[in-house]
C-alpha cells in the first residue's frame, strides 16, 4: 500500500507503506492477554454509516470496548475516520484533547493529510496517521493497539518532516532561550534531577553552587508555571517528558 501525504510528503519504510515511532510489540490486534482491560474506543466520523459499522466490528473483538461519543474524554484511544483530513478534522481533535484529562492517543485514518495538518495534530496528542484508500478494518486495528500501546504510525516521509521541523524549533526557538522540548530550563533540569535523587535543598544548593533561595525559586517557578502540585509531581512530569 502506496501512503500519501499531500505537498511532498510522500514515503515508505515497510511494505505497508508506513513508519513508526517507538515500536513495541503489540500481539495480534484480537489477542486477549490475561488480566488485561479492554481497550476503550471513541469513533468520530462525519458519516453515521461508518459510525455504525465500525461500532458494530468494535464491539466483536475482546480486547475493545466502544466509548460513547459524549463520554470520548473517558476513552484511552479516539478513531477518528474521514474520507479527507480537514480543518473540521482538527477541530474534532482539538475539543477532544481539550475535554481530556490526560494526554489524547489519537488514530486518525483519511486521505490528504497536509503538512500544517500535521504539525497541529501532534499539538493535540500523541497520533497515528492511516491513509484511508486501500486499507482495511484489521489495519485500522492493529493501529488502536499500537496507539495504546505507545507506537505511533504513519507515512514514512511525514515522520521524516515532521522531525525536521521539530529539530527547527529546538534550533532556532528552544535553544537561544535556554529551554528544552519539555518546556523547562536547562538550571531547572539540573534541579530536579537531583531531587529524584533525593538530594535536599541544602544539598542542591551545594552541588550547583547556588543559594538555597535559588533552589526553592527555581522549584517554585516550575510549579507555578506548568501548574504542577509539588516537587514529586514535578519530577514526574521532567521524567515523562523525557527530560531526565
Amino acid at each position: 500500500m502506496c501512503s500519501h501525504v499531500d505537498e511532498g510528503v510522500n514515503g515508505r519504510r515497510d511494505a505497508r507503506g508506513r513508519g513508526t515511532i517507538a515500536a513495541t510489540g503489540v500481539g495480534r490486534p484480537g489477542a486477549v492477554r490475561a488480566g488485561a482491560k479492554p481497550i476503550g474506543v471513541a469513533v468520530l466520523t462525519d458519516d453515521a454509516i461508518t459510525r455504525q459499522g465500525l461500532t458494530a466490528l468494535l464491539h466483536r473483538h475482546p480486547t475493545l470496548r466502544v466509548t460513547p461519543v459524549d463520554r470520548t474524554h473517558e476513552a484511552d484511544v479516539v478513531l477518528i475516520v474521514v474520507s479527507r483530513i480537514t480543518e473540521d478534522t482538527l477541530t474534532w481533535m482539538k475539543d477532544a484533547c481539550e475535554a481530556a484529562a490526560t494526554e489524547r492517543r489519537f488514530v486518525l485514518v483519511g486521505d490528504g493529510l497536509r503538512r500544517q495538518h500535521l504539525l497541529r495534530a501532534v499539538s493535540y496528542g500523541s497520533v497515528s496517521v492511516v491513509p484511508r484508500s486501500n486499507t482495511d478494518i484489521e489495519r485500522v486495528l492493529e493501529a488502536v493497539h499500537a496507539a495504546h500501546e505507545g507506537r505511533l504510525e504513519g507515512p514514512d516521509a511525514a515522520f521524516t518532516w515532521l522531525q525536521a521541523q521539530l529539530r527547527s524549533i529546538h534550533r532556532e526557538i528552544l535553544e537561544p532561550n535556554g529551554l528544552t522540548a519539555a518546556g523547562l530550563e536547562a538550571r531547572e533540569i539540573d534541579v530536579l534531577r537531583l531531587l529524584a535523587d533525593g538530594l535536599s535543598t541544602s544539598e542542591i544548593s551545594q552541588r550547583l553552587n547556588y543559594s538555597e533561595r535559588t533552589v526553592q525559586n527555581i522549584v517554585h517557578g516550575v510549579l507555578s508555571r506548568l501548574k504542577l502540585r509539588n516537587r514529586a509531581h514535578a519530577v514526574s512530569y521532567a521524567l515523562r517528558r523525557g527530560a531526565l
